[in-house]
């Protein structure tokens, strides 16, 4: 974190109560497929994103192993990191008001997707989190994680977003 002339650090971006709540009705209940995934929000910041999948019996890929489907891990991470972008935006933006910030993401589309599958996804409850790489005014670029209950990581994703 760069440190203004007075040698003190800024303070984070905080997002409204208004601006989360838009992001969320967007996300886990206005995105249908998200909804139909169980992605719930756990933490949004202009840095980084969280949230939770439950394991439920129709997401389940390999029913021998009661593995969830790599179509789920892979959905989740593209969703993760368009929220992830959906922060970053929303930060750059802090001098809109909250509804102009929260219609900017219906230009927001991913234009590349790599998932990289590392081990068996088995549990009750998955955590998938994101970042932005790089913002630009046109692209951002992506890094996702789709986790374990103890942390361990099942699978990684990378991608591109249109932004304008």
């Amino acid at each position: 974190m760069s440190k203004n002339p007075s040698g003190v650090a800024p303070p984070p971006h905080v997002f409204e109560p208004e601006f989360i709540d838009g992001v969320r009705e967007i996300f886990e209940r206005r995105i249908l497929f998200n909804a139909l995934l169980g992605l719930q929000i756990s933490a949004i910041s202009p840095e980084h994103v969280t949230a939770q999948i439950a394991m439920r019996p129709d997401l389940i890929g390999h029913f021998a192993h009661n593995r969830i489907h790599g179509g789920v891990i892979s959905a989740g991470l593209d969703a993760m990191g368009g929220l992830a972008v959906m922060a970053a935006i929303g930060a750059r933006h802090l001098d809109e008001p909250v509804l102009a910030r929260l219609h900017r993401f219906a230009k927001l589309g991913t234009i590349d997707l790599r998932i990289d599958y590392l081990r068996p996804g088995i549990g009750e409850r998955f955590e998938l989190r994101a970042e932005v790489l790089r913002l630009g005014s046109r692209v951002a670029s992506t890094r996702m994680g789709f986790h374990a209950a103890d942390g361990k990581l099942l699978a990684t994703g990378a991608a591109a977003y249109i932004v304008s």
